[in-house]
């Protein structure tokens, strides 16, 4: 993050002159107040980082290689070009590497690490009593940063052009997630990519879950949610979805057995990307993620690596906040479901 010039020092050598030469008056200046000096930066070596000893420092550079071009920062890009005009590196080689071309920016203060997935989903041409929510194409009407009808009024509109038939919670964790693929009766797979969105904020359900006595406040993962919301699939599953009135459009397309593209318009390395907040972070930049002491029974511990600023999300944040993805399939959603972290996050600045 650019530092701002400081002002006082100036401000002071300026009086300090016209104190020393009297016959010339000092010209005018601004009024204040000035606006306060930002802190300087504390950087860090990589080595000193929680956990850098035992990173695959191998897995985290090719995961670099394979992004970096996504990064809009000069420096950055000089180190990826002169990694990609590099053989490959094991991973001593990878570690050092690293070490001589960047640092850690601490960046001050504790947020919170979530995690996302590409599911696969079973879907139907045609609606039935199990497959009942409709994939909506992005509305003609739409335009993008223009107020548009909430999740309620939407539902409640015919779906003659819908694209698949979905289970209504499948449906509504596939537009949490963004995209996925989906399964026909004929056994044919398709990508359902994010299309748009109403513009209306992301409103998570798990606390009013909490609050209601639906679930426990420890078992409020994405497994949970969905498992409730499948065993009340109806009136009662509506109420609690419809509390979250963001509703995302899709487009599909054939499957290409790759992982979906993010915001950085480049495929996500599972477990090497994260979604940040964009008016904090630039995309393309990579991360050292410090996530411990989880709320969500039966998560990993901890989660320790280096991974690169590729995506966006819609309930995505503030300074410290990242959301880690995880993969395609089953497997990687439920871990991902099981992610709530304290996060300390370090921005990699080139030295």
């Amino acid at each position: 993050m650019p530092l701002r010039a400081g002002i006082g020092a100036a401000l002071a050598a300026l009086l300090l002159s016209a104190c020393a030469t009297p016959k010339y008056a000092p010209p005018p200046q601004r009024p204040g107040p000035f606006p306060p000096e930002p802190p300087p930066l504390k950087v860090v070596p990589l080595a000193s980082l929680a956990g850098w000893a035992g990173e695959d420092h191998a897995a985290a550079l090719a995961a670099f290689r394979e992004t970096c071009h996504a990064s809009k920062q000069p420096k950055t890009a000089a180190v990826c070009r002169e990694l990609r005009a590099t053989g490959p590196l094991d991973r001593t080689r990878s570690r050092q590497f690293l070490e001589a071309h960047f640092d850690a920016e601490v960046i001050e203060g504790e947020g919170v690490l979530t995690a996302y997935f590409a599911p696969e989903y079973p879907a139907r041409r045609a609606p039935d009593a199990e497959f009942s929510a409709p994939v909506r194409p992005k509305p003609a009407d739409l335009v993008n940063g223009a107020p548009y009808a909430d999740r309620i009024a939407i539902e409640a509109r015919p779906a003659e052009d819908a694209l698949a038939w979905m289970r209504p919670e499948d449906l509504f964790f596939l537009q949490i997630q963004g995209s996925g693929v989906l399964t026909f009766e004929d056994r044919r797979r398709m990508k359902a990519l994010y299309a748009a969105n109403n513009g209306h904020p992301f409103v998570p359900i798990a606390r009013p879950m909490r609050e209601r006595g639906i679930l426990a406040a420890n078992n409020t993962s994405g497994e949970a949610i969905r498992g409730w919301l499948a065993a009340n699939r109806g009136p009662a599953a509506e109420e609690i979805m419809r509390l979250n009135p963001r509703y995302a459009f899709f487009r599909l397309a054939p499957d290409d057995g790759r992982q979906p593209v993010g915001a950085a318009n480049i495929a996500l390395p599972p477990g090497r990307a994260i979604a940040v907040d964009t008016a904090f972070h630039s995309l393309g930049e990579p991360y050292w993620i410090d996530a411990s002491a989880p709320t969500l029974a039966g998560a990993f511990p901890a989660y320790r690596r280096m991974a690169m600023a590729l995506d966006v999300g819609g309930a995505i944040k503030g300074l410290v906040r990242a959301d880690l993805y995880m993969g395609l399939g089953a497997a990687a959603g439920l871990e991902a479901g099981r992610v709530r972290h304290t996060l300390k996050l370090y921005r990699l600045i080139p030295r």
